[in-house]
């Protein structure tokens, strides 16, 4: 099996497989099994079935993205959708921060594009929507009828095998839990959850202002809750700058990838006070 990732990466894409041994050894900072998908300014850090120079079996996706902060139009995914059922493949859709998305003509969901139930599977995540990370509770849409296909071509339903990983892997969410995830589709759960988004939203605006004023190429932080920042050098050394100098912490864009060097990403999740307290500190050190 074959499987393409974009880079930079939500790490966990590629560390799960290197786990389940479908990489192969790393060399120079990459995996000699994988395909890479580049994501850079050219092409908005959203890749197109066009950049694949080798067939592929499983492609990963996750838009609105972590760590770019980009989002991807409908037009865009729906050309990966197009590609995926030419080619019979599949697409594993990470769509945990949907959430954010304000710009009433993007996309929540792959299956907003024709055809995306026989080609994808999409992972939705009340992490980033509700502050469940550490409740850990989310869910997996694996439609009906989509297949997957063995090595001789013979076509297999996989909502059977999902199902049957499920129940012998996992005993559900805890009652609690599970309450608290219905409480987030109530309609006061629905207002106190956007109007915390916008919250961050706008914390990612007051950051993403600051770098632009003095400079910086900045991405996202418009449905987003991530800004990454053009550093113009390397990610690790500006880290190392801001921690030292400013003792404000980001994450250095190598960390996501090889395509992610000269980068660094910055989170909107905190408070107003601890935001406009970095802003002032990153102004002090950045000019």
């Amino acid at each position: 099996m074959k499987i393409a990732v974009t880079d930079p990466v939500y790490p966990v894409y590629v560390d799960t497989n290197v786990m389940a041994g479908r990489t192969g050894k790393n060399t120079d900072g990459r995996y000699g099994k994988l395909v890479y998908l580049d994501c850079n300014a050219a092409n908005g850090f959203v890749p197109s079935p066009a950049d694949l120079k080798e067939p592929v079996d499983v492609v990963y996706l996750c838009y609105p993205n972590n760590p770019t902060g980009a989002t991807a139009s409908k037009a865009q995914l729906q050309a990966w959708v197009d590609w995926a059922i030419k080619e019979k493949a599949l697409i594993l859709f990470d769509a945990a921060y949907e959430a954010f998305i304000r710009t009433p003509e993007l996309p929540h969901s792959i299956y907003e594009c024709a055809g995306a139930r026989s080609c994808a599977i999409e992972f939705r995540s009340y992490s980033k929507t509700a502050g469940f990370t550490g409740v850990r509770c989310g869910y997996t849409v694996v439609p009906k009828g989509l297949m997957g296909y063995t090595a001789d071509g013979t076509a297999v339903e996989l909502r059977p095998f999902w199902t049957r990983r499920q129940t012998t892997k996992f005993n559900g969410c805890s009652y609690v839990t599970q309450r608290g995830a219905e409480a987030v589709h109530t309609p006061e759960g629905k207002a106190q959850t956007r109007a915390t988004i916008d919250f961050y939203l706008e914390n990612a605006r007051l950051v993403k202002e600051a770098l632009q004023a003095r400079g910086y190429d900045v991405t996202g932080g418009h449905d987003s809750p991530y800004l990454w920042v053009n550093v113009k050098g390397d990610s690790w050394a500006f880290f190392d700058k801001l921690l030292k100098e400013a003792n404000v912490v980001t994450t250095p864009g190598a960390g996501f990838g090889k395509a992610g060097e000269g980068y660094i990403r910055i989170s909107a999740f905190n408070s107003r006070e601890n935001v406009l307290e970095a802003i002032a500190r990153l102004e002090k050190v950045l000019g």
